[in-house]
């Protein structure tokens, strides 16, 4: 089977949230769709692995950001590649509180829907929720995020806990791109090496002439001198991860 093909159905990028007793929870999603009309219904597909599928289990209620097609790939960075067990996702991030009492997320977003599980089913690797559309709401006009695009600009790796993963030996790697992206920096041509180095899992760029002082990295320090122990400030992602920008 030809898993590439699977790649060829069309997806958005949204932010799918939820909160129980204070504690809130956010991920990427690209499996988010509507069901029903009438009444109003949507489905979002959570990974067993994610924090976010307790919280939802807990809370039973949910709301859907649709992005924005520049959202920093920072914002989708922290929500898509961090876990919310180890770090605020919602730290600076404008939200509301609406109907359902699940954070919407309003910053670098088009449109909000908030909803109240209907129904739950377990897929194997994930969990599919079927919500209700208790309310929602525009916010801008502008065009909003595809997978397509933000594979095609960023060429970034999808997360292993995406419906959309295809496995090739590195962990969140997708077929067409795992050759080039999750190569060791010492194998990449000299020339390169002062040249600013891009994460391709968010985007963070690396730029050696300024370095990283918050992290000790002096200006001047080359992509190669970092240590290997070096992780991308936003994603967490080691140095397989970056390849130049150019």
């Amino acid at each position: 089977m030809d898993k590439e093909a699977l790649q060829q159905l069309s997806y958005g990028l949204y932010l799918v949230t939820s909160a129980f007793e204070g504690e809130k929870a956010g991920y990427i999603a690209n499996t988010v769709f509507q069901v029903t009309s009438s009444p109003p219904q949507i489905a979002v597909s959570c990974h067993k692995d994610n924090h976010t599928l307790e919280v939802l289990l807990k809370s039973g209620v949910f709301s859907v950001s649709v992005l924005r097609k520049d959202t920093p790939a920072g914002m989708i960075g922290t929500f898509g590649y961090m876990s919310g067990k180890e770090v605020d996702k919602f730290s600076g991030v404008k939200t509301a509180v609406k109907t359902s009492g699940a954070p919407v997320v309003l910053d670098s977003c088009v449109a909000w829907l908030d909803c109240r599980v209907e129904l739950t089913l377990d897929l194997g690797s994930h969990v599919l929720f079927v919500g209700l559309v208790l309310e929602s709401g525009i916010l801008s006009d502008d065009e909003p995020l595809t997978y397509d695009w933000y594979r095609t600009k960023f060429k970034l790796l999808s997360p292993k806990n995406s419906p959309t993963y295809i496995g090739s030996g590195t962990p969140g790697a997708s077929a067409e791109n795992v050759q080039q992206t999750a190569v060791p920096a010492e194998q990449h041509a000299e020339p390169e090496d002062k040249e600013p180095w891009i994460c391709v899992i968010c985007g963070h760029v690396y730029y050696p002439e300024a370095g990283d002082p918050s992290l000790g990295i002096p200006p001047g320090t080359p992509f190669s001198d970092l240590p290997e122990e070096f992780r991308c400030p936003i994603c967490n992602a080691g140095k397989d991860y970056y390849k130049p920008l150019g």
